[in-house]
C-alpha cells in the first residue's frame, strides 16, 4: 500500500507541466514517438544520478548549498534559453532526422540543470521515508526507483500527445506557430527559473 500511495503522488508530480514534458512532446511532433520515447532515457538517467546522490547523502548537502543551487539554476536558465532559440530559428519540416543522441542529450541536460528537480528528491521523496520501515537509504533507493517508474508513463503520455499532433498533418504555417509557442514557453520557463528564489522551498 505504501509504495502504491507514493507511486500515485509521484505520477501527479511527473505530469506537472515542465520543460522536459514540453520537450518530449516537441520531439514526438518533429521526429516521431519512437525518438521521443528513446530521448526519455536521458531524463531518467539524470533523475537516476540525482537519486544516487540523495541515497549517498549528497542530495541534502547540495540542496542546502545556495552556491550549488545558484550555479545549477543559471546553467538551467542558459540551457532553456538556448533550446528556445533553437526552436525559434530552426526551419520547420515535416520529416527531420535528429543527430544521433541529440534529443536524448537535450532531455538529460534539461533535467540535470533544473534545481527544482533536485528538490523533488531532497524534499518530496524523503517525506515518504519512515525509519520504522528500515534503513532510510534503502527506502530512498526504492522510492527513487518507484519515481522513475512513475516518470516513464508520464513521459510516454507527452510523446503520445506529440504523436497525435504529428498524425494531424498540420500545415507548415501551423507547425511553425506550434514551434513558436513551444519556444515561447521554453523562454518563459527560463525567465521563471531566473527570477525564482534560490534555496530550499
Amino acid at each position: 500500500m505504501w509504495p502504491a500511495v507514493f507511486f500515485g503522488a509521484a505520477v501527479l508530480v511527473a505530469l506537472t507541466p515542465g520543460a522536459n514534458n514540453l520537450l518530449g512532446t516537441h520531439h514526438a511532433v518533429h521526429h516521431g514517438p519512437r525518438t521521443a520515447i528513446t530521448a526519455l532515457v536521458g531524463r531518467l538517467a539524470a533523475f537516476a544520478i540525482m537519486i544516487a546522490a540523495v541515497v549517498a547523502g549528497l542530495g541534502p548537502i547540495l540542496a542546502a548549498s545556495t552556491t550549488a543551487l545558484t550555479v545549477i539554476k543559471w546553467l538551467g536558465v542558459a540551457y532553456l534559453a538556448y533550446l528556445a532559440a533553437r526552436v525559434f530559428f530552426t526551419p520547420t519540416h515535416r520529416e527531420t532526422a535528429p543527430r544521433p543522441g541529440h534529443p536524448l542529450r537535450e532531455e538529460f541536460l534539461t533535467a540535470i540543470t533544473n534545481p527544482k528537480v533536485l528538490l523533488i528528491f531532497t524534499a518530496f521523496v524523503p517525506q515518504f521515508v519512515d525509519p520504522a520501515r528500515g534503513d532510510p537509504a534503502a527506502q530512498l533507493a526504492m522510492l527513487g526507483l518507484v519515481y522513475l517508474a512513475a516518470e516513464t508513463p508520464a513521459g510516454a503520455g507527452c510523446a503520445t500527445i506529440g504523436a497525435i499532433i504529428r498524425r494531424a498533418d498540420l500545415t507548415a504555417r501551423a507547425r511553425r506557430r506550434l514551434d513558436q509557442g513551444t519556444g515561447t514557453l521554453l523562454l518563459g520557463m527560463a525567465g521563471l527559473l531566473a527570477t525564482s528564489a534560490t534555496g530550499r522551498t
